[in-house]
């Protein structure tokens, strides 16, 4: 599961572009009890979502020719000129090229070989998500892929990732980490044709965010015009799930924790 015990290949952020941030703002704030922090005007309309306090997750205005409302998801790495050149060796492209945030570090956005978009961050003065594994954070992530084979071997060439298996799971964690139980991964890579909730939206990574009462979540979810895409179901050996989609567009799903099996 994921925390903020952040390593090379381990996800440290995620952040949402919507071309409605106010309506964005009220509906996960009903959702997940977030508030939102703009970074200043030199920022472009970024800011941060906080969750008593602590930053739980980004989101910027992007204009609507730009495309729908999305999550982007981003791992550590010590150099994203590294990662980026690793990426096209790999086979991915580089949407956005490394780039400095202030003193805060450097980021960078990519496409696997299969098409699903991520990102990276270099932290300098901003290591990453304060919170992380809880309810109201990033607790889980899943690789929705036409080809588990080969995007595992690139996801492991450009960050050094590991796959395990376990039952029906391809598990992921950072290399060297170690796993001990499912419970220690951050991911998994599921088959794109295994999920058609996914597969209309094309490969993809889905963040999962944590909440103390997933009926409940479903239910504040469709009541401020989000849309369940599949569940409740059980997400073997870590809880129960569903996947929604926000107001705008934004895939991503929901996790109730199965705290006594992890």
């Amino acid at each position: 599961m994921l925390t903020t015990r952040f390593v090379t290949g381990s996800p440290v952020w995620v952040d949402l572009g919507t071309p409605d941030l106010d309506g964005a703002r009220s509906f996960y704030r009903s959702l997940f009890g977030w508030e939102f922090a703009p970074a200043g005007p030199e920022a472009g309309g970024y800011g941060m979502f906080t969750r008593e306090g602590r930053t739980v997750a980004g989101g910027v205005p992007v204009p609507p020719e730009r495309g729908g409302s999305a999550w982007t998801l981003y791992f550590r790495t010590p150099d994203a000129e590294a990662a980026a050149t690793a990426v096209r060796a790999g086979g991915g492209s580089v949407a956005v090229d490394p780039t400095d945030v202030f003193d805060l570090g450097r980021t960078a956005l990519f496409t696997d070989p299969t098409g699903a978009g991520f990102g990276v961050w270099q932290p300098g003065a901003h290591q990453g998500l304060d919170l992380a594994g809880e309810p109201g954070a990033l607790s889980w992530t899943e690789l929705y892929t036409p080809d588990p084979v080969a995007d595992l071997s690139f996801y492991d060439m450009v960050f050094g990732m590991e796959a395990h298996t376990a039952g029906a799971y391809t598990l992921l964690q950072p290399s060297g980490t170690g796993l001990a139980s499912p419970g220690d991964a951050f991911g998994a890579v599921v088959p794109l044709v295994g999920d058609p909730s996914e597969a209309a939206g094309g490969p993809s990574w889905t963040p999962y965010f944590e909440v103390d009462d997933l009926d409940a979540a479903v239910a504040e979810a469709e009541r401020n015009g989000g849309k369940v895409r599949k569940g409740p179901a059980d997400l073997a050996g870590l809880g129960r799930c569903a996947k929604l989609t926000d107001p705008y567009g934004a895939r991503f799903a929901v996790l109730h924790r199965d705290r006594g099996g992890s």
